[in-house]
């Protein structure tokens, strides 16, 4: 008979210790290579160490050297961003996976019902009725609301992004707003040289069927009129916010210091000194002036 081969069970306990030893050193070497595959985290902490769960999400982690998120940072050449410095997503050109049918955003497009929209026609979190979340103590949107201290207030009690003195994103070189500016060509001004939606020529979609702006208009029964029949910010009765505590507009009342009250104490579109935009190059008032061509029953007016 055959005997078959008894294996070698007598192994000094020092040798497998020793082996044991360099094994975790392995491990622990290997653990701290590129693309190991660690264990999964709780669900209560993420592997990134600001709460995230998944590291690529966090804005910190993943962040660029210009502070935003890599894969949406222009500067970098994010894989997010298309050919015409847009977000793909979001491109018209590029044909956009969230652009409908219609060239709007799919979730806050009303005639698709996106899913942002509410019953109100409004977008949800914007919507006062619906409790929208932007939405302030006040009945403003938290952002702009001066009293909450809105992010977006600056220093001088305005939309920073529209702010001559802080230099707004969107002012440009004349002093106006890019998109409105007619020098710079903006892209709300049309071929007539009004702002597009306003513009009754090229059937702007603020304009109603009795030819006014929809918000403004009596027989519409716009957003902006309130039960007296007036413009609702400037209506006394209703405590318009455009109405100061002296009873007259805010924007024209000298006491209160209004936006349009120039430092000579007059309206800056009529003071000569300041160069008003009503004032034409004769020093006169623009509708009163004959060289400029202004009509007789104006004048007279």
């Amino acid at each position: 008979m055959t005997t078959g081969r008894r294996p070698n069970v007598r192994i000094d306990i020092e040798d497998v210790v020793a082996d044991a030893e360099v094994a975790d050193e392995v491990n622990d070497a290997s653990l701290t290579k590129k693309g190991t595959k660690r264990k999964r985290a709780p669900p209560t902490k993420g592997p990134c160490e600001h709460g995230l769960k998944y590291r690529s999400r966090c804005k910190v982690c993943s962040a660029c050297p210009h502070g935003k998120w890599r894969k949406r940072c222009k500067e970098c050449g994010g894989s997010q961003i298309c050919e015409h410095s847009r977000q793909r997503s979001k491109c018209k050109e590029c044909g956009g996976a969230s652009i409908c049918e219609h060239s709007r955003q799919r979730s806050t497009c009303k005639k698709c019902g996106g899913s942002q929209i509410c019953v109100h026609g409004r977008r949800r979190s914007t919507c006062k009725e619906c409790g929208g979340s932007a939405i302030c103590e006040h009945g403003r949107q938290r952002s702009t609301c001066k009293e909450c201290g809105g992010s977006a207030i600056c220093e001088h009690g305005r939309i920073r992004f529209s702010c001559k003195e802080c230099g707004g994103g969107s002012i440009c070189e004349h002093g106006r707003r890019h998109s409105r500016c007619k020098d710079c060509g903006g892209a709300s001004i049309c071929v007539h040289g009004r702002v597009r939606y306003q513009c009754k020529e090229c059937g702007g979609s603020a304009i109603c069927e009795h030819g006014r702006i929809r918000f403004s208009c009596k027989e519409c029964g716009g957003s902006a009129i309130c039960e007296h029949g007036r413009v609702r910010y400037q209506c006394k009765e209703c405590g318009g916010s455009g109405i100061c505590q002296h009873g007259r507009q805010r924007s024209t009342c000298k006491e209160c210091g209004g936006s349009q009250v120039c430092e000579h104490g007059r309206r800056r579109s009529e003071c000569k000194k300041c160069g008003g935009s009503s004032i034409c190059e004769h020093g006169r008032q623009l509708h009163r002036c004959k060289e400029c061509g202004a009509d007789e029953g104006t004048r007279r007016r």
